[in-house]
C-alpha cells in the first residue's frame, strides 16, 4: 500500500508549531509599535515568515467571487445557484439580475477534473457572463465524498455528462476545457446514436486529448512509457481517516501538484523569489498578483483512483477513442454517429499539455457531420492556460466562440 498520503498529513501536523511561531513573528515585525517594522531588516523577516507560511499551507477551494457583470452598458448583480447535483459534481448557474428582452444562449462549461478546482476557469466564466447564460460543472474533491457514495470512473463521468445535457437542454451549448473533451464528445456520440432530442446544439473542445498520438507531449509520452501498473503503484493511495472520504482510493491532489510544479520548476522558484523581493521592497501590488495566482494554482483536489487509472489507460495508453474501440456501458462510442451537434476545436500554438492536432482530430473523426458544422482555430502565441484564459483568449478566442454559438443556435431536429 502507498502511504504517501499519511506521510503528507503527518508532515502538516508536525509543521503546526513552526507555522504558529512564524505567524507570531510576522505579526511582531508588522506591528507599528515595533521600531524595526519599517526597516529593511523588519521587512525581510516579515517577508520570510509569509513565504514560509505560503509554502507550507494547505490551500482550500477558492470561491468564484463573481458578483456582477456588465450587460448592455449596465452593471447587474450575479448570484450562484446550484441547478444540478450529484455526489461527485454539482452544476452552478451564474444567475444575472437582468430582465433583457433577448434570450441569450445557454452555455455549460465543463471544467477539467484533473487536479484543480472549477474556479481555475473564473476568467472563462467572467468573459461569457455578459452574452450567455453560463453554467459550470463544479467537481467535488474525492477526499470529501464518503465511501458509501460508491465509485466514480470514466463511465460514470460520461453518465454525468448525459445527465447534465438532458437536465439543462435541449437548447444547450457545451464547452469542454482540456480533459473533459473526451467524455463530452463520447457522451454526445452516445446521445446521437440514440437520436436523443436533448443532444447539445454545439460543443467547443479546447486543448483536449482526443488523439494523443498526434504531436505527443511529455505528459503523453510519460503515460505510454510507464504503463498503467506504474501509475497504480506510485500514484494511488487511501484517504486518511481525518477526511469524509476515509479509505477511498484516490490520486491525491498534492501528488498532482508536484507534477505540475516539476514541469516548470525554475519558473515557479523565480516567481516565489520575485514575490519575496516585492515584499521586502514594499511593492504590495505585485505581491498581491502573486498571491492571487498561487492561491488558485496551489489549491488542488483528489481524483478517484478508478477514474484516473481508467482515463490514463483508455485515453493516453490505448487511444481507444480515435481507434474506434472505446466502449461505454458495453455500448460502442461511435464518433461516426455525430451528425447534428456542431464542433469547434481550439488549440494553442505553444500548448505543452495537449499538442497541436490532438483536439483537431475530433473534426476528422466525425465524417458524417457536415463541414459547415465544423470549425478549427489555432491560437498563435499561447500555451495551454492561454487557450481558455488571459488577454488573447478574451480578445481573439472568445469572440470566435460567441460567433460559433450564434451560428449554431437553431434547434437541432431529431434525425429520422
Amino acid at each position: 500500500m502507498n502511504f504517501s498520503y499519511y506521510w503528507y498529513e503527518t508532515a502538516h501536523w508536525l509543521l503546526g508549531p513552526a507555522r504558529a511561531a512564524s505567524d507570531i513573528t510576522k505579526l511582531l515585525f508588522e506591528s507599528p509599535d515595533n521600531p524595526l517594522t519599517n526597516t529593511a531588516y523588519g521587512r525581510t523577516v516579515s517577508a520570510a515568515c509569509e513565504m514560509f507560511e505560503r509554502t507550507t499551507r494547505r490551500y482550500e477551494k477558492p470561491s468564484f467571487g463573481l458578483h456582477s457583470t456588465l450587460i448592455d452598458g449596465k452593471q447587474v448583480a450575479v448570484t450562484e445557484r446550484t441547478v444540478w447535483e450529484r455526489p461527485f459534481c454539482n452544476v452552478i448557474s451564474f444567475e444575472r439580475n437582468f430582465a433583457g428582452a433577448k434570450k441569450q444562449p445557454k452555455l455549460l462549461i465543463v471544467a477539467p477534473m484533473s487536479g484543480h478546482y472549477a474556479t481555475l476557469l473564473r476568467g472563462t466564466v467572467e468573459t461569457f457572463l455578459p452574452t450567455h447564460q453560463v453554467m459550470i460543472s463544479d467537481w467535488e474533491d474525492a477526499r470529501m465524498v464518503p465511501l458509501a457514495e460508491g465509485t466514480f470512473d470514466l463511465d460514470d463521468y460520461i453518465d454525468y455528462m448525459m445527465g447534465m445535457f438532458r437536465a439543462l437542454g435541449p437548447d444547450l451549448h457545451v464547452m469542454a476545457v482540456c480533459q473533459p473533451a473526451v467524455p463530452v464528445i463520447a457522451a454526445i456520440a452516445r446521445m446521437e446514436a440514440e437520436k436523443d432530442p436533448f443532444t447539445p446544439r454545439s460543443m467547443i473542445l479546447m486543448g483536449g486529448p482526443i488523439d494523443t498520438r498526434r504531436s505527443p507531449t511529455a505528459v503523453n509520452q510519460l503515460a505510454e512509457e510507464r504503463g498503467i501498473e506504474w501509475f497504480k503503484q506510485h500514484c494511488i493511495t487511501k484517504v486518511p481517516p481525518s477526511h469524509p472520504g476515509f479509505w477511498r482510493s484516490v490520486y491525491p491532489g498534492f501528488l498532482q501538484l508536484s507534477g505540475f510544479m516539476a514541469m516548470n520548476l525554475d519558473r515557479h522558484m523565480n516567481a516565489h523569489w520575485d514575490m519575496f523581493d516585492h515584499l521586502v521592497e514594499g511593492d504590495g501590488d505585485s505581491a498581491e498578483k502573486h498571491r492571487d495566482f498561487y492561491d488558485e494554482y496551489l489549491a488542488v483536489m483528489d481524483l478517484t483512483a478508478e477514474f484516473y487509472l481508467q482515463t490514463v489507460d483508455k485515453v493516453f495508453v490505448r487511444h481507444e477513442l480515435p481507434k474506434g474501440e472505446m466502449m461505454h456501458r458495453d455500448k460502442p462510442v461511435d464518433l461516426m454517429s455525430i451528425r447534428r451537434c456542431a464542433i469547434m476545436a481550439i488549440e494553442g500554438e505553444r500548448d505543452d499539455i495537449s499538442g497541436i492536432g490532438q483536439t483537431k482530430a475530433a473534426l476528422e473523426l466525425t465524417p458524417n457531420l457536415p463541414s459547415d458544422k465544423k470549425l478549427y482555430h489555432l491560437q498563435k502565441g499561447v500555451g495551454h492556460y492561454g487557450v481558455f484564459n488571459g488577454s488573447r483568449f478574451r480578445a481573439e478566442i472568445a469572440p470566435r466562440i460567441c460567433d460559433f454559438i450564434a451560428m449554431h443556435g437553431e434547434k437541432i431536429q431529431a434525425a429520422a
